[in-house]
């Protein structure tokens, strides 16, 4: 019983998800309800996070503030037409396992570009000290 309560609640967040993209597409959302869905889809996306999974409680802890926040942040921000319409569209749209590892492997080439960004401008800072 408890099992499938909490499948159906999470397959409810991952659709969220979806009408979060659609909505963050429309041209009606204003920009910085964009850069909030943009914040919020990426981190829910990535491989990586603030604090290891593997840390006992405080790994999932983070999970379950950081994406539930951002998530009711991004719908007080959307208008409540497009927010309706993106509920719709993701309902009506399977999302099929291969587009998951898609979006998890982009998310992982994306941090790669980070890391290997903020080591490069940490070598060359390493190298100029006196």
């Amino acid at each position: 019983m408890m099992f499938t309560n909490l499948k159906s609640r999470a397959r409810a967040l991952k659709t969220e998800l979806v009408a979060l993209y659609y909505a963050a597409r429309d041209p009606r959302t204003p920009w910085y309800a964009r850069l909030v869905m943009v914040a919020t889809l990426a981190y829910a996306a990535s491989p990586i996070d603030l604090i290891p999974d593997f840390i006992p409680v405080l790994g999932y802890l983070d999970d379950l503030i950081l994406v539930p926040a951002g998530i009711a942040l991004s719908l007080r921000l959307v208008p409540a037409e497009v927010m309706r319409e993106a509920r719709e569209r993701a309902a009506a749209t399977p999302v099929s396992r291969r587009a998951n590892w898609l979006v998890g492997a982009l998310m992982l080439v994306i941090w790669l570009i980070v890391l290997a960004s903020v080591g490069r401008r940490g070598w060359a800072w390493w190298q100029a000290r006196p």
